[in-house]
């Protein structure tokens, strides 16, 4: 197979593997890290969750980070992409370190989710800041290989990640924080990874000298109006449309992630530790959908289009989201997780693939920081309408049949617009 040939090449590049360390070090320590922050908000049996709960918990995470997110890819731009990686991992560690100590701790609610809000800052600068990197360790010809393999990597460890936080939570430690600790530990192996890499080997090539902080503010705003002015030029309306839909597809994701914890919490299981496995089993058949996508991807962006090839996997969630989703049965809901898996990977390799051909490097991260605020805004989006529609078991029709439409919108719009 052509991937498996391609993906032998990448893995003799040193950069590339160097690189994937980093990432999977990461990513898996994030899914240890939000598995145990899911568990400890809405899993506890003294918790009586909610959907709007669960929203506000997002809200809290997410946007004061989508208000300061812009400003983080103009620093991106001026930072070593391999000093963010070492440093943002080794903060994650301390931070991460604190939230278990929060944990076990009698301290009101806000300052856990404030030691949360942290590490999750910091996350956006590492994921960002990989995105960016990738170019400078591959060619231009294996980027889309490059872009099936490395993000979907991620998103597996993150996944494996996952499973290892409830293996640890249900089988080794009935602990929330000691599942959190052990995400720290993940942290420093990815700062020490790190390390492996030269300091300048990773970009960006423009160094500019440090301004006074309000120079710095100022030359920031200007730089963020810039990168979107450079990301809405003609010849790169297609990276604008992509990014768009993308946004509305990671609604639709969000959405349904929260009918998924209310099912597992409340209808499919009357017990924490049974609710907590079953959504253990569902990101484990998720993930499975992510590894399919990126074998399936290559050859279907290579033949449709990466623009048509989101509008293809769109309209496929649009058909099947809805047969699999309204028996609010345990199979087809697993059924369906394999495909959304498959689904929101796929396109997120296409959008990766389409900005980083379309972007100059010079202003990759800014763009990359934008793309993940984009994502954050339509997350919070997505638990804020799913808390308004979802009844306290989970069971909405009335939400499944409206991601269904979106995803059938961004379908149309990406065969009209998409190739762009």
């Amino acid at each position: 197979m052509a991937v498996v040939r391609d993906l032998r090449v990448l893995l003799r590049l040193k950069g590339f593997r160097r690189l994937l360390a980093v990432r999977l070090l990461s990513q898996g320590a994030d899914g240890v890290y939000q598995i145990a922050l899911a568990t400890y908000v809405v899993f506890s049996p003294e918790k009586q969750t909610s959907a709007a709960a669960i929203a506000s918990a997002m809200a809290v995470l997410l946007l004061p980070y989508s208000l300061v997110g812009p400003f983080a890819g103009v620093l991106l731009d001026r930072w070593r992409r391999r000093q963010v990686f070492l440093y943002g991992n080794l903060l994650r560690a301390l931070l991460a370190s604190v939230t278990a100590v929060l944990m076990v701790a009698s301290v009101p609610d806000w300052l856990f989710y404030v030691s949360a809000l942290c590490v999750t800052a910091v996350n956006r600068f590492v994921l960002a800041g990989l995105s960016a990197a990738l170019p400078r360790v591959v060619d231009a010809e294996r980027l889309v290989v490059a872009n099936s393999v490395s993000p979907t990597a991620g998103t597996l460890a993150a996944t494996a990640g996952g499973g290892l936080a409830f293996v640890v939570r249900l089988v080794v430690a009935d602990s929330d924080a000691a599942v959190v600790l052990l995400g720290a530990v993940l942290y420093l192996c990815g700062a020490l990874a790190s390390l492996r890499m030269a300091v300048g080997s990773l970009g960006p090539d423009r160094t500019p000298a440090r301004p006074r902080l309000a120079s710095a503010l100022a030359d920031t705003a200007r730089d963020l109006v810039a990168g979107v002015r450079h990301l809405l030029a003609p010849e790169r309306r297609g990276a604008a449309w992509a990014l768009a839909a993308m946004t509305l597809m990671r609604f639709c994701y969000g959405a349904l992630l929260v009918l998924l914890l209310m099912l597992c919490r409340y209808a499919l299981t009357s017990e924490a530790d049974k609710g907590l496995a079953l959504l253990g089993l569902a990101l484990g058949v998720s993930g499975a959908g992510f590894f399919a996508a990126a074998v399936i991807t290559p050859w279907a962006a290579g033949r449709f289009g990466p623009g048509r090839w989101m509008a293809v996997c769109a309209g496929a969630a649009a058909v099947l989201v809805p047969a699999l989703g309204l028996p609010f049965a345990t199979v087809p809901l697993l059924a369906a997780a394999f495909v959304l898996g498959i689904v929101t990977q796929s396109s997120k390799i296409a959008t990766d693939t389409i900005v980083q051909s379309s972007v100059d490097d010079a202003f990759r991260g800014r763009i990359f920081s934008v793309y993940d605020v984009l994502f954050n805004m339509a997350f919070v989006a997505a638990a804020a309408v799913a808390a308004l529609m979802l009844p306290p078991d989970g069971r909405s029709v009335p939400l499944v049949v409206t991601v269904a439409a979106v995803y059938g919108a961004v379908a149309l719009t990406m065969v009209r617009f998409g190739s762009q």
